[in-house]
């Protein structure tokens, strides 16, 4: 309102100025005009004394001038005076004007106003004011003070219902807030202007603060019913008390852990009392909770021990917590006896032994290490390492300390003074005490063991003992003189025992050859049914006796270590498939049920031992399996090996036994078995063969239920796989008649035994014992379609060379059949690299059909 009113009484005073400065050119303009008459009566009046007459003429027409301009000065003066009375009435327009608009638009409020002036006198204030105050009484006029108001507000206006904490919540919220005695709530905001008048606007937010006091019941209520829920789920029992000690809130873990019911609760005793007349308390009675600490322990009868907290509120009373740390207390109670019997059996071991945790602190010494020291236990514990050892030990036992709390374990030898100041020479074992990895976090040295021995009797020792060793240094060279001699004639004998095993190989197998074409050629004959079991039983024999030839010639290489393995990466699956189709003719002969599930995939073995290995299991698993069972052949990945596993549904190994299953002639007792016919050389055979090539055999065997023998190779890049060869199909009923072939051996019972089996076949066969036989055979104009050469020949003669030599005469070359007891990698590779065919001794007559029938058709 002051502003307002600011331009009027501008205009006032101007308007004052200005009739005054009017009024004081009135009178000198007066003034001057009697001054001018009063020169002219003057003058004429006065005798013309020369010039005096003229120059008072002259002053009267100056001042008759300055008349005139002051005269027009004063018109001047009186026009804007006109004026500014012009525009001091249009401004007391406007003002009232502007006054009235002020006054409605305070009227129109919805809030109650009030302006007070410097002096805190009333101004005005509009019909809300009135009516708040009015309606209690109190006559709100202008020149009101504002402390009448306050000291009338106090007294009558506001609710003395209203808590302070409640006015403190909402002032925080809408500044200074009161509460009126019909429940309204205002909101007062009040500003004090430059002039040092103040205005106070009054909001009403009753229906705001009932929202929001709605809100925040409800906001309670959830929190409460989260609390509660809260508090069920805790395992712990929890409890609210008075400042009486009364119960106010529990969780039903109280009840369960206590055995106080709701009731006993509910009924308003003392807590205290309540558990005194509930709880069976071992030794003493239960305490009251205004005397006991905030962390204390209660042992029931029963063994039952509570470990009882309490906190008091601010606003009263405390919250107790109940928790069962029955199992807590008797590990702790173990843990106490076990660390005793841990200090009785340290303290009575000679080594000094101790404990540091990660601040290099003492937590455990026995009492050879206190006495060292020559400190009790109590003056060790707690105390850092600089505070026991001196400057210069720390520095030579920093360089450990440093490397044991990294995590590594260490010993070493250094020289140390008791508290008696005698040296002694002392091995000292530092291990660390790391901690558990959690959540992905790298183990933590929670500190290091000391184990710390006297080795100076030790050392003295070592001393005579090297002293004693010079001594003996010359029995040691004579010793070790004798030792080589003897080393060298086992060599020797060892070298004679392998050429024995190379030659016997080759001259067991050479009969055993020639017996099995003979058998072979017989039976293609039409025989009577008599003849053909005594045929069979020849073949069966004759198997028999290859089986064990073969195994003990292997045996007797693997023991002599001339056995070198030829690894390569090679794929697995033409080694089981051969098996497979190998294995279940010999299954089905004997009515069992031969399963595979094998998959591709490249491996790195030397393929002929790891087919040797297969071979054994897969015999013995036809062998001791019952007509009726099942054997499987399977492959299973296991990380970066491939477990190759025979699977039967046998009788099973007893567990004490599985050890014995791979000693050379070890046989377990079984019932009698027409298949059961080995040595016991299988398994040994093969426990030799995995260790040459360094591959795992895993067994598991249930007694009546059967067994599982698996052999684990490794996993090879198939990119690095040669180029498979063509792999012989089976065509044994391709028609062989009337081919040419030309057979080369040194054992005239070997070429007749072909001669008699080919010739059933109905080929046209010629045979000869050596080249010149050979050459002879060619120059009478015989033509072989196909070439059966034996790799050994007499007088250091190779077959293949032979072969080449005839396949240079002829005009078109003719394939050939190296036949060998040579099962190295090296000859395969160099018959392989001529592009001829290998078949081992003894030979399988069907196996040879096949393969020629291969080769006669290409």
């Amino acid at each position: 309102m002051t502003d307002l009113l600011t331009p009027t009484l501008d205009k006032d005073q101007e308007l004052i100025q200005l009739r005054q400065e009017r009024d004081a050119l009135a009178l000198e303009n007066n003034r001057l005009k009697q001054i001018n008459l009063a020169l002219i009566d003057r003058v004429e009046a006065a005798p013309d004394v020369g010039g005096r007459a003229y120059a008072a003429f002259e002053n009267s027409a100056l001042l008759a001038e300055q008349v005139r301009e002051r005269t027009a000065a004063l018109n001047t003066a009186l026009a804007e005076l006109r004026d500014s009375n012009q525009a001091l009435k249009q401004a007391h327009i406007d003002i009232e004007t502007l006054h009235n608009r002020l006054m409605d638009a305070i009227e129109g409020m919805n809030d109650a106003f009030v302006l007070f002036d410097s002096q805190r006198c009333m101004v005005l204030c509009n019909s809300r004011y009135r009516e708040i105050w009015q309606r209690y009484g109190l006559p709100v006029k202008p020149g009101t003070t504002l402390s009448q108001i306050n000291y009338f507000g106090r007294q009558v206006l506001l609710d003395d219902a209203t808590t302070q904490e409640e006015l403190q919540l909402y002032q925080q919220a809408y500044g200074k807030v009161i509460r009126l005695r019909d429940g309204r709530w205002m909101q007062v905001n009040q500003r004090e202007m430059s002039t040092g008048d103040l205005s106070v606007l009054y909001t009403d937010i009753t229906e705001l603060k009932a929202i929001e006091t709605k809100r925040r019941e409800a906001a309670l209520a959830e929190k409460s019913l989260i609390l509660q829920s809260t508090l069920e789920n805790l395992s712990q029992g929890v409890i609210l008390i008075s400042d009486q000690g009364v119960p106010e809130v529990w969780n039903s873990r109280l009840i369960e852990l206590t055995g106080v019911s709701e009731r006993q609760l509910a009924q308003g005793d003392h807590f205290s009392e309540i558990l005194d007349r509930s709880l069976d308390v071992a030794l003493t009675p239960w305490p009251r909770l205004e005397d006991a600490s905030n962390l204390f322990e209660i042992h029931l009868v029963d063994g039952t021990v509570f470990e009882i907290r309490q906190k008091p509120r601010p606003e009263g009373g405390r919250v107790m917590t109940f928790t069962d740390i029955t199992e807590r207390s008797r590990f702790a109670t173990a843990l106490q006896q076990s660390e005793q019997k841990m200090r009785l059996i340290t303290d009575a071991l000679p080594a000094m032994i101790c404990y540091v945790n990660a601040d290099l602190e003492f937590e455990f010494t026995n009492k050879t290490y206190q006495k060292w020291h020559g400190k009790h236990r109590d003056l060790l514990l707690g105390r850092k390492l600089n505070q026991v050892y001196s400057e210069d030990q720390l520095k030579r036992l920093e360089h450990y300390v440093k490397t044991v709390i990294q995590g590594e374990s260490v010993a070493f030898e250094v020289k140390e003074a008791n508290h008696q100041g005698e040296s002694r020479y002392l091995r000292k074992t530092y291990v660390p005490h790391m901690s558990k990895p959690h959540m992905g976090n790298k183990k933590e040295a929670l500190g290091f063991f000391v184990l710390t021995q006297d080795i100076t009797d030790a050392r003295l020792t070592a001393q005579a003992l090297r002293d004693a060793n010079i001594l003996l240094e010359q029995r040691v060279e004579a010793r070790t003189s004798e030792l080589l001699e003897a080393k060298k004639q086992a060599e020797e004998a060892n070298l004679s025992k392998t050429k024995f095993l190379a030659a016997i190989s080759h001259d067991l197998l050479q009969p055993m050859n020639a017996a099995r074409l003979f058998n072979s050629a017989l039976a293609e004959y039409p025989l009577e049914p008599s003849a053909k079991q005594l045929v069979d039983s020849t073949a069966s024999s004759l198997n028999d006796v290859e089986g064990l030839t073969g195994a003990l010639v292997d045996i007797s290489k693997l023991d002599a270590g001339v056995v070198e393995p030829q690894i390569s990466a090679f794929n697995i699956d033409a080694l089981l498939q051969n098996l497979c189709h190998e294995y279940q003719e010999q299954a089905a002969c004997q009515q069992q049920r031969f399963r595979s599930r094998i998959g591709s995939c490249a491996v790195s073995s030397d393929s002929q031992l790891l087919g040797r290995i297969l071979r054994n299991f897969l015999t013995n698993a036809t062998r001791y399996t019952e007509s009726g069972g099942q054997i499987m052949l399977a492959t299973r990945k296991r990380g970066c090996y491939l477990s190759i596993e025979i699977w039967d549904t046998g009788d099973g190994i007893e567990a004490e036994k599985m050890s014995e299953i791979f000693r050379e002639f070890s046989r377990l007792k079984r019932r009698p078995s027409p298949n059961d016919q080995g040595l016991g050389l299988g398994l040994a055979i093969v426990d030799k063969i995995a260790r040459v090539l360094d591959h795992r055999i895993r067994v598991r065997s249930r007694l009546g239920r059967g067994s599982m023998f698996a052999v684990e190779v490794p996993l090879a890049d198939a990119a690095t796989l040669p180029l498979a060869p063509q792999t012989i199909t089976d065509i044994s009923h391709s028609p062989l008649q009337n081919y040419p072939i030309l057979v080369l051996d040194n054992d005239p019972a070997i070429c007749a035994g072909m001669e008699r089996l080919l010739d059933g076949w109905g080929m046209d066969v010629m045979t000869a014992l050596n080249r010149q036989e050979a050459w002879v055979l060619l120059d009478d104009g015989f033509m072989p379609d196909l070439l059966l050469v034996d790799y050994h020949l007499d007088n250091d003669e190779i077959g293949v060379d032979i072969a080449q030599e005839i396949n240079q005469r002829l005009e078109q070359p003719i394939p050939v059949i190296v036949i060998t007891a040579n099962y190295s990698k090296a000859l395969n590779t160099e018959i392989q690299s001529m592009h001829y065919q290998r078949i081992n001794k003894p030979i399988k007559p069907m196996k040879l059909r096949m393969l020629m029938a291969q080769l006669l058709r290409h």
